[in-house]
């Protein structure tokens, strides 16, 4: 059944509340990949990040489209656990120290074999409106695993205030997405989270957004 749901809440429900309701403006989208495997690394303000990501690709490349997302928020109760597995297909990861000889990154690394396109906010959690937080470096984990898997990092503006933390009414608002040139593993941890950061910060101020308050 999800195999006809999926497709149908993401063309009926997501596709136009993401483009008429708020409206994008893409910034180079001919970076986007046409195809997996491969890391999408975006900022994360808002539960519409994810759906936003997914509606520049097009319905041909649903059933690759896998968004990572915390296992104890979204597999908390049996509805939001069916939604998040069945129609957003998440790949759940757990947060916390892992349990010995257990690898926490398996179902993403099962997922990027697969030939999928992976999205990943190594913020960890939603920040508050357009303001960047620390990363959390199991992105570069992933990287160093698979060195031969590009990395597109994108940055995302609008969102937060569209739908912030805590909220649950959408306020439309044009939002902006900035689409970086790849990136791929550099052979250090910290080298490769340092460019990606980097990366992420510079699509920011590329906008010359003013800040909110």
């Amino acid at each position: 059944m999800s195999r006809i749901l999926r497709p149908l809440f993401f063309l009926i429900v997501v596709r136009p509340l993401v483009l008429i309701v708020l409206g994008l403006n893409i910034r180079r989208r001919e970076l986007l990949p046409a195809t997996g495997p491969v890391i999408l690394v975006a900022n994360h303000n808002s539960h519409l990040d994810t759906m936003v990501l997914m509606t520049l690709f097009p319905l041909s490349l649903l059933p690759r489209l896998r968004p990572v997302a915390a296992a104890d928020y979204f597999l908390s109760n049996r509805l939001l656990a069916w939604f998040a597995l069945n129609i957003i297909q998440i790949v759940p990861l757990k947060r916390g120290a892992p349990v010995r000889g257990e690898d926490p990154l398996q179902t993403c690394n099962e997922a990027l074999e697969r030939g999928d396109i992976l999205i990943l906010f190594p913020e960890g959690t939603r920040g508050d409106p357009e303001k960047l937080t620390n990363f959390k470096s199991g992105v570069a984990h992933l990287a160093k695993r698979h060195p031969d898997i590009p990395v597109v990092p994108i940055f995302l503006h609008g969102l937060g205030k569209a739908l912030p933390k805590g909220e649950a009414l959408i306020v439309p608002f044009f939002c902006d997405v900035f689409v970086g040139e790849k990136i791929g593993w550099t052979g250090d941890r910290q080298t490769f989270m340092n460019t990606l950061e980097s990366s992420i910060k510079n699509l920011a101020e590329e906008g010359h957004f003013t800040p909110w308050n």
